[in-house]
């Protein structure tokens, strides 16, 4: 078996790579994200025409959009979605969601505990931690700016 010099491998991945049309992206992922937030916008209005008031709208809105990206990830659907909008699916409500529910639809054959339980959190958890450590580090940088 022949060895590939560095070089030589970094000029067959870039011949192999997509092209990248980069500003075609860029506004693709921003008007997704952007139409994405407005739906959210409008589903707060709806609910609150129907009563909730502001905070119980905002609520009802993350379930709604929760509960739909998990649905379209569990349909298949997302991926498709987010395969046309890039970055736009990852308005973070939305994106997290799909990144819980992905796994657990990848490792369903493994059964419920050891394939969905288990691999549920593969992509998220990490997320997670450093989100949760980051806030802690935050909390206390700010505790002591305080005392000054």
């Amino acid at each position: 078996m022949k060895k590939i010099a560095k070089e030589e491998y970094a000029e067959m991945a870039k011949r192999a790579s997509p092209k990248s049309h980069l500003v075609k992206n860029c506004l693709r992922a921003f008007a997704f994200g952007g139409a994405l937030c407005a739906a959210g916008q409008a589903l707060v209005n709806l609910y609150q025409s129907v009563g909730l008031e502001l905070q119980e709208a905002r609520a009802a809105v993350s379930i709604s959009l929760i509960g739909l990206s998990a649905l379209l990830t569990a349909l298949r659907v997302y991926d498709n979605i987010a395969r046309y909008a890039g970055a736009g699916t990852l308005v973070p409500i939305t994106g997290f969601a799909n990144s819980v529910v992905s796994p657990a639809m990848e490792f369903k054959s493994e059964g419920y505990v050891m394939g969905i339980g288990a691999k549920m959190f593969t992509i998220a958890g990490p997320v997670l931690v450093y989100g949760i450590v980051a806030s802690i580090l935050y909390g206390i940088i700010l505790y002591i700016i305080g005392l000054f």
